[in-house]
């Protein structure tokens, strides 16, 4: 067959989100006869039913699941290459660095203090985005580079440089029954409320808090004593002083990487993963593979 159009893949990425053609047709701006009508033209086209009809309901097929995750990645890097090639063509560059509150572990200043002597260096705007905004920012070219953190962002699509690596830890109200404790395990916090991250599969409904944005929300709800909360170690130099936190010893680590989109060809980009490594061992935390920095990776 041929190549879906861009508007095609826009159309039932509108549908399967929505799974309701009229809502659907409303988002796109449009009726929703000719909405129903080139879905339907797709799926003749495709060979496939992606979707599942009935006079109540719209559902995605296996197939559709498929379709959706890979025309999410399609209109993202469409979107993408848009923008990174209006910025490159700029007369004066500038990398976006995208992170989370606190999601550099605190080394941003000394990257940034490197990274402004490197030869190749240009100006670097910092946005400081909510919780899991990070990947979908550089997937979608809204961002050159990105502070991640391993296993929980979605690291797919991106060659990454691990910065360091950390346990984690139990945010937990200072009169809380555990915040006397020197270590905890996760199965002490069995039952305790915990907050709702974005992207996790679950609504407010489940009897857990609505979903947070951002450290200081949670900073907020622990303090109240409406939740506790499991973060990585170095968040605890922001903790409020009505915040205690407690080691967890069995909890899995988590790694702070900086990321940029596969197959980037950029000197600027490459010289900020150079210097972020660099900067990371020089503040003791340790390339985790000394050697092995795969910044070369952008230039060939």
């Amino acid at each position: 067959m041929d190549v879906p159009e861009t508007r095609e893949l826009a159309y039932f990425v509108a549908v399967a989100e929505e799974l309701h053609f009229g809502r659907a047709a409303q988002r796109l701006g449009m009726a929703q006869p000719p909405l129903s009508r080139a879905i339907a033209r797709l799926e003749r086209r495709m060979g496939v039913q992606l979707l599942e009809r009935t006079s109540r309901s719209v559902n995605l097929t296996g197939a559709g699941q498929v379709f959706l995750t890979e025309s999410r990645k399609a209109l993202d890097a469409v979107t993408a290459s848009v923008r990174r090639a209006q910025r490159a063509g700029r007369t004066d560059p500038k990398l976006t660095l995208a992170m989370k509150p606190h999601g550099d572990a605190g080394l941003l200043e000394s990257i940034l203090q490197c990274y402004r002597r490197d030869p190749d260096a240009v100006d670097i705007e910092v946005i400081v985005c909510g919780i899991g905004e990070q990947a979908p920012m550089l997937r979608d070219g809204r961002a050159d580079v990105a502070f991640l953190t391993a296993p929980y962002d979605d690291l797919a699509g991106f060659d990454t440089e691990p910065l360091l690596t950390q346990g984690q830890m139990a945010m937990l109200p200072r009169a809380h029954r555990l915040a006397g404790r020197a270590a905890l395990t996760l199965a002490d916090l069995a039952g305790e409320q915990q907050p709702r991250w974005p992207g996790d599969d679950l609504d407010a409904t489940d009897g857990r808090p609505p979903e947070v944005r951002d450290i200081s929300q949670v900073m907020q709800l622990v303090a109240l004593g409406q939740l506790v909360a499991v973060l990585p170690e170095s968040v605890r130099r922001h903790a409020w002083p009505d915040v205690a936190c407690v080691p967890l010893l069995d909890a899995p680590p988590t790694t702070v990487v900086v990321a940029w989109p596969e197959r980037t060809t950029s000197r600027a980009v490459a010289a900020l993963i150079r210097v972020s490594a660099e900067a990371a061992e020089a503040a003791g935390a340790g390339a985790l593979r000394r050697g092995e920095i795969r910044y070369q990776d952008t230039l060939t």
